[in-house]
């Protein structure tokens, strides 16, 4: 029997699976047990109605997706009101997504959120199609330690805060959400991308460009979580291209505590619960009692000396 539990800071998951924001409802208990799940991670929410982004908001590209959904929501009280009491009748902690392009705000909604039936905060910081002072505060260390910091301030609920694979040193804001008081990374959004229709000569989506995700971006955000593992010392969740248990099983060793999924979800509804009975047999087979023991379990590896490589073959 293997233990598949983790912890991210005072939160234990049962597994280390849990669906990413924006690809998941309540409505997944039609084909799944939402149960078996680590955690439940609601659609990101800011406080008042959205009603997303114009369309084209979705389009194929040859390794996974891109898209401008825009965040959606019908808001903060319609959340509290209907929603959070939909998540409460199942056992999986509840991740709340909020988001906001105000500061202040931010921690508003972060307050408001600190009700029963809410086990954690997911800041969702790095929407791709933003600026950096419109809700991208992820893109740079100053912007994410501020929002980070005053949302600390405003509640004891724990804090993950949502970074972009856009900024340009990934590493330096994770080490600044980590000193503003964020109990855990989640790494990371989508990565900004443009696919261009060649019928009409325009972009795909109807925002111009649009986040990318699906397996091609995998070996990218996998390379940030390894990096971000070197320099925070808090639980890091792994988000990016995950269609397979060995795609897990590569999240943690690279790093991460546990990991969150997205286009798996478009294409295969089912796809969490079987990898969550994946990862059990694959550590079975290899002699593993408990999943945590693979997080940050990779190997170093320096680059060979020219005479190592030579007695190699490599040239």
């Amino acid at each position: 029997m293997v233990d598949l539990s983790v912890k991210i800071g005072s939160v234990t998951l049962a597994n280390p699976v849990m669906p990413a924001s924006g690809t998941f409802s309540a409505e997944f208990a039609k084909v799944i047990d939402l149960n078996r799940l680590g955690a439940l991670v609601t659609k990101t929410v800011s406080r008042a109605y959205r009603a997303g982004n114009p369309p084209p908001r979705v389009s194929e590209v040859e390794a996974g997706m891109i898209n401008s959904i825009g965040l959606p929501t019908k808001g903060l009280k319609y959340f509290l009101e209907v929603q959070l009491p939909e998540y409460k009748q199942f056992k999986p902690p509840l991740v709340a997504s909020v988001t906001s392009t105000d500061i202040d705000d931010f921690a508003a909604m972060a307050r408001e959120v600190s009700v029963p039936g809410v086990d954690a905060i997911e800041l969702n910081i790095s929407c791709p199609t933003r600026e950096p002072g419109g809700g991208n505060f992820a893109l740079n260390e100053e912007h994410t330690y501020k929002v980070v910091k005053l949302c600390r301030a405003t509640t004891q609920k724990p804090l993950w805060a949502k970074l972009s694979p856009n900024a340009g040193d990934i590493s330096a804001v994770a080490e600044a959400a980590e000193k503003a008081g964020a109990d855990a990374i989640t790494v990371s959004n989508t990565i900004l991308g443009l696919k261009v229709n060649l019928e009409t000569f325009r972009s795909s989506i109807g925002q111009g460009y649009g986040g990318i995700s699906g397996p091609g971006v995998k070996p990218i955000i996998l390379r940030m979580v390894h990096q971000c593992s070197k320099c925070v010392k808090i639980p890091i969740i792994g988000c990016g291209g995950i269609m397979k248990t060995e795609d897990v099983v590569e999240y943690l060793l690279a790093g991460a505590t546990a990991v969150e999924m997205g286009y798996l979800n478009f294409r295969n509804p089912t796809g969490m619960i079987a990898i969550i009975d994946g990862l059990e047999k694959w550590c079975q087979a290899r002699g593993f009692k408990r999943v945590a023991e693979l997080t940050g379990a990779m190997l170093a590896h320096p680059p060979l000396d020219t005479y190592e490589a030579g007695k190699m073959g490599i040239s």
